[in-house]
Order: structure tokens, then sequence, then C-alpha cells
């Protein structure tokens, strides 16, 4: 019997995804373990294999589709016996039931020998007269075109796309007026996935803020000694420690110290308290911000969290991290201080209780001892979920994490 693939799952938090290209094609065979798509979740782009064996029937979700709910039938597998019956009552059987589509509605579309019957067939992703993207759709209403007035879309099977309808408006625009175009442009899957979680966290977790001063000098020498003790390697050192790598692996330390900061809200009476020590590096891609992180930070040396980060930071700027390597987490580091930025309030990452906020190594004047000597500072902010974490805790986490850094040495230990 012919086969339903559906959008699989790909992470516990995706409910939908961007079906962003088909490796195989309509009519090609493939193998039971070969990818056959590629699908943009909410973190990361990833690669669908095949589960069976057999010759993709129909392909019922165009490549670029966005939104595509998770276990939609987005192809048809044909095994060898199968014959076109079994593959129209596949995508009848399957269609959703506000948009039940019968066997003869799918027949009758197979016999039209429409080249659009990929469209036609799948009422799984809405049916339009007009083939058009979201987007190029969107773009025409503002600018009150008419979308049967574009013959020819440039898009797969002659889908109208964002370039057809600003191509066909410029000379309009140009007789009407010189003001500048307005840009309109479809967001990624992650950056929507940000918003809304974002959204949720400013608005139902009640976060409150507290700032600590950090002197950054012996760090500093020991970070340049560390680093000058480096092996080299092929001209080049076998690890480089940067300031962020002693504020990862500090933060990892000072909640080993404060235990109470590693624990999450569950919203049914319950608090977990994790056992593992699990920190999260805020890093910033073309798609939007991704967390990968570092588990059982406190046991590793700080070379190897060196080592780990940068080879996290690099896959997840190429869209190439695994589920495991950016799920869970129990605290975060978000680090500006590289922009310039000197301080500020980051927004907590759900389910975790904190996300530590670093800004940049200022030098400034310090009353010590008496005396006015200058020094490097950084100033940290801690946002806290205070339905877990009181001030006090707080407070003390801040105190250890500033012990460590002030103290560089006792990272080491």
């Amino acid at each position: 019997m012919a086969i339903p693939i559906f959008m699989p799952a790909l992470s516990p938090t995706m409910t939908d995804g961007i079906l962003s290209r088909w490796i195989k094609k309509e009519g090609e065979n493939v193998q039971p373990g070969e990818v056959i798509a590629e699908i943009e979740t909410d973190k990361a782009n990833m690669e669908v294999e095949a589960v069976d064996g057999g010759q993709i029937a129909r392909i019922l979700i165009p490549e670029g589709t966005k939104k595509v709910k998770v276990n939609e039938l987005i192809a048809v597998l044909k095994e060898e016996n199968d014959s076109d019956e079994d593959v129209i009552k596949i995508i009848a059987n399957n269609s959703s039931d506000d948009k039940k589509v019968s066997s003869d509605d799918v027949k009758s579309s197979e016999q039209a020998k429409n080249p659009k019957a990929i469209d036609s067939i799948s009422n799984s992703t809405s049916y339009q007269r007009i083939f058009a993207s979201p987007l190029a759709k969107r773009i025409a209403k503002d600018k009150g075109i008419n979308l049967n007035d574009i013959k020819n879309g440039s898009g797969p099977r002659g889908r109208i796309i964002k370039k057809d309808v600003l191509s066909f408006s410029k000379p309009i625009m140009q007789h009407l007026t010189h003001r500048m175009e307005d840009k309109v442009y479809e967001v990624s899957s992650i950056r929507e996935i940000i918003a809304e979680r974002l959204l949720i966290s400013k608005t139902q977790i009640p976060h409150f803020y507290l700032t600590i001063s950090c002197s950054l000098d012996k760090l500093l020498q020991i970070r340049q000694e560390v680093n000058d003790s480096a092996t080299i390697v092929d001209e080049k050192p076998n690890y480089k420690i940067s300031v962020n790598d002693f504020i990862m692996k500090a933060s990892g330390q000072a909640i080993k110290a404060v235990p109470q900061i590693n624990a999450s809200w569950n919203g049914d009476g319950t608090i977990t308290q994790y056992g593992n020590i699990d920190v999260a590096v805020a890093v910033a891609t073309n798609g939007g911000l991704i967390t990968p992180i570092i588990r059982n930070i406190d046991s590793k040396p700080i070379i190897e969290v060196s080592n780990e980060i940068k080879s996290l930071v690099k896959r997840a700027k190429e869209n190439k991290l695994k589920p495991e390597e950016f799920q869970g987490g129990s605290f975060s580091v978000s680090n500006l201080g590289m922009y310039g930025i000197e301080q500020f309030n980051a927004i907590i990452n759900p389910p975790q209780s904190c996300i530590m906020a670093v800004g940049a190594a200022i030098q400034k004047p310090i009353v010590r001892n008496g005396q006015i000597i200058i020094e490097h500072t950084m100033n940290i902010t801690l946002s806290c979920d205070h339905r877990i974490i009181d001030g006090a805790v707080a407070a003390e986490f801040l105190a250890a994490f500033k012990n460590f850094i002030e103290k560089p040495l006792t990272i080491f230990l």
C-alpha cells in the first residue's frame, strides 16, 4: 500500500516549520535512510530521511512553504505494486477535517493532467485561485496590484513571488512618487518563534534585575599567561581562551556554589531543581538568536570549555547544530561586551530561571584603599524569575560569580 510521508516533529517544541527544499523530486526512487527533504525548524535546518523505500509518487507541499504543521501530509511514497488509486486514497484520507478532499476530487485533478496538480489536490496548504506566495499577495494588496495582471510568475511552476510583484509595480511607482520604497519581508521560522517565546517570557514571568561590577585586571593577566603557554601546532596555538570563556566557566562554578539558581518553574505547583549544570551561551545568527549548551560545565577544564564553545558557535552560525546541542539548559549567558555595550537587561529564556547579561570591559577610575586607581571593570546584570528565586539568593549568586572573576585562579581549582 502507498506510504504517507508526514511533516516530522524534529524537536519537542516544534509545532510547525518551513519545508525549505525537496532533495528528491516526484518520480524519483528513494532508499530507506536517504535524505528526501530539508526542513527549517524553530532552531535550525534539519534533514528528513525516508523511513521506507519506494518512488516519490506525489509531493503535496511545495518547497518554500511556511507554517507546515507537524503531522501534515507532505508527500506520498509508492511501492512497486501500488496503483495510482492507492496514492489517491492516501491523499484523501489524510486531508484535514475542515478541508477534506474526496477521492473523486483527487482523481478528477489527476485526470486533468494539470501541471499545478500538486497544489490542487493538497488542500492542506490552502487552495488559491492565484498561484502566488503569501508575501507576493501581501505586497500586491499594499500596492493595489491585481495579481491577475501578472501573467507569468518566476517561481516554481509559474508561482508569482515577491520580485514579480515589485518589478510589475516599479513603472507605476516611478510615475506616482519619488518616495523611497518600503520593504516588506517574511521572517524566518526561528525569528517567529523567538518573538512568540520572548513575548510570553516578558509578560508571564515576573522578572527582577540585579547588577554588580567586577574588576577584570587579574583575569586579563591570567588569561594572557595561559594563552602564552599554548602549544604551537601548524603555526597556530592549540587554544586561545577568551574573556567570555572565563565568564562561562565562572558562571558554572557560581551555580555549583548556589544551586538554588539551577531550577525551573513547572506551572503545576512544583519546581525542578536540576542536578547537572548546563549553561547556554547566546549566539546571534542571520536567522535569529540561538543558545547552544555546554553540558556539565562545572566539571570541565576551561580549555575544554573554550574549544567546545568555539565549535558550537561555528556550527550555530552554519545552522548545523543537533537538537540535543541547543535544547534544555538551566542557565544562559548573553554577552554584548564586544559591541561596546556597558550594561543591559536580558529577557529570561523559559523554562530557565535566570539569564546573565554581560557588558564590556571598560577602564574606569576606582577608589581602592583610599586611592584612585584605573581598572578594567565589567557590569553584570542578572535577570531572575521571582517565582523561583528571591533577591537574597540572586545576590548570593552574583557575589560568588564576582569572587571567581576577581580571583581567577580559583576557576582552575
